[in-house]
């Protein structure tokens, strides 16, 4: 019986976690339109003049995630919905480092505003305007105060995960998680304000 795409990815993803160099490159075929969806939703309210594609942002999240050899024996994932949420995170990373860099080269350029706009319950959660930096500055305190809560932004915020697709990966209720999104989401709106980034 022929595996279905969630299995197929979960199958290579242990595969990769076993060092199996060659199960990347057949990884990639199966997620990359997904990984570049999301790599567009990160980038469609970056700052005009970003050079990055989110061709380019797909390639160097996966090598971060996957490794420039195809094979991490120190990088395992509970299945699909942890890789994604992982590619969410190499993603946010890369941009904040790139927003870093510009920062540095230009102070007091133009910030943009953080969005975090409620939704219904089954929608996926596409960011908004956002600078970036602050955006990390205010995520990195959420997870040393609720690292349980910062999970639950990154799946549904930066990963773009539903509130049933993030309860699967955190082994939550859809009850839960709607609870700790919306606590999570007013704690970061309050701390953005605080930093004049504006909500």
């Amino acid at each position: 019986m022929a595996q279905n795409p969630t299995e197929q990815v979960t199958l290579l993803l242990s595969r990769i976690a076993a060092g199996e160099a060659h199960a990347a490159a057949n990884l990639l075929p199966l997620v990359y339109d997904e990984l570049r969806n999301l790599a567009a939703a990160r980038m469609a309210k970056e700052q005009p003049g970003l050079t990055l594609e989110p061709t380019a942002l797909v390639h160097e999240a996966y090598i971060r995630l996957i490794g420039a050899e195809g094979g991490r024996a120190d990088q395992k994932w509970d299945g699909r919905a942890h890789f994604f949420g992982a590619a969410a995170i190499a993603m946010r990373r890369i941009l904040v480092e790139r927003a870093r860099r510009a920062a540095s080269l230009k102070r007091g350029g133009h910030m943009s505003r953080v969005e975090l706009a409620d939704e219904p319950a089954n929608a996926t959660v596409a960011p908004d305007e956002v600078d970036m930096v602050a955006l990390d500055r205010v995520m990195e305190g959420l997870k040393a105060q609720d690292a349980r809560k910062h999970e639950v932004v990154m799946l549904r915020y930066f990963a773009g995960l539903t509130i049933e697709e993030t309860s699967l990966a955190l082994d939550l209720s859809p009850a839960t998680v709607k609870n700790e999104w919306t606590i999570a989401r007013a704690w970061l709106h309050r701390e953005l304000a605080r930093e004049g980034s504006g909500v």
